[in-house]
């Protein structure tokens, strides 16, 4: 005869193996599970088998295991994990990459029929075409405002409707068609709440961030920082070179607009009073290459220029 165990020896069980847990792990993902069977969640665990260990409970016993595991260990880390147990919730842990790990548990959906009473997670649309069902099943699609007609001896849907919108809850009606359409609308598995690692609780949406996504964001901090800095010219690493420059042309404004000068700014003062500079410079820069143009044209010849007394060969300096 089986020894039938007692509430108060289930819940030192638990705390013991709650706390083991604690202990070895050090990353865990808080998983809502809401409408998700015993044999889902039994094949989810074995998907999750080798890195990681999915543990239920009632909230009350997770939080009071999380607290008695805090006093003996010292270790307060672990008590962020109770604000994000709310609701029907468990407990992932796991060694292996977080971001595996969700989109493992995220292949885990069961599709599931539309329930009296229960809230719509998505919007629910009926698609046109034949549904098979004889013309007296009329007066569903009636009492829904569906347009229909008789095709074949069949009820045919003319146009796609919605008739459950996301946040609504389903009704009768509406259940008992979607039943004699065969339409599942609704999949359900565990969902990632939040996620703790090493002392710290985020969203499960920062598992989602490439490098490209915090290269971007850090770019876009370090700019807020620059900005920042130079309104209120107060010096920091990344506005310094900034501040430089700008007071480098301060300086060289200063320079040009009086008798002041220094090196780097000679050249320039020499520009501006002798513009044609500029001039002259584009067309030595551009002698080369019209020289290189030329070189293919007299190959085509094939007639070798004389050089005369002056040294010119071919109308050009030797």
């Amino acid at each position: 005869m089986a020894v039938k165990v007692t509430k108060a020896e289930k819940k030192v069980s638990y705390d013991k193996k709650l706390c083991k847990l604690l202990d070895t792990y050090q990353q865990i993902l808080i998983v809502g599970a809401d409408n998700v069977g015993s044999n889902q969640l039994q094949m989810i665990r074995k998907g999750l088998r080798g890195d990681s260990i999915v543990l239920m409970g009632k909230n009350t016993m997770m939080k009071r295991s999380i607290r008695i595991h805090a006093e003996k260990t010292g270790n307060n880390a672990f008590l962020a994990l109770i604000e994000c147990l709310v609701g029907n919730v468990g407990l992932i842990f796991t060694k292996g990459d977080l971001k595996e790990v969700s989109d493992e548990v995220s292949k885990y959906k069961v599709g599931a029929p539309a329930r009296v009473g229960l809230v719509a997670p998505i919007d629910v649309v009926v698609p046109p075409g034949n549904t098979g069902l004889d013309p007296s099943q009329t007066s569903f699609f009636q009492v829904l405002n569906i347009p229909t007609k008789i095709n074949k001896g069949t009820v045919e849907i003319i146009t796609p409707v919605e008739i459950i919108k996301k946040g609504e809850k389903v009704g009768s009606s509406e259940s008992a068609l979607l039943s004699k359409l065969l339409i599942k609308p609704f999949s359900y598995g565990l969902i990632v709440q939040s996620v703790y690692d090493n002392g710290s609780v985020f969203s499960p949406e920062v598992l989602e961030l490439t490098d490209n996504d915090l290269v971007a964001r850090f770019a876009a901090g370090l700019t807020n920082v620059v900005g920042l800095s130079m309104i209120l010219d107060y010096p920091t690493l990344a506005a310094i070179p900034h501040m430089f420059i700008n007071s480098y042309k301060n300086v060289l404004s200063f320079a040009i607009a009086t008798e002041y000068s220094f090196p780097q700014a000679e050249k320039v003062k020499e520009y501006l009073k002798n513009p044609s500079k500029f001039a002259v410079a584009a067309p030595v820069a551009a002698a080369p290459s019209a020289k290189a143009k030329a070189a293919p044209a007299k190959e085509e010849k094939k007639e070798e220029p004389e050089e005369d007394e002056d040294g010119f060969v071919g109308g050009l300096f030797d």
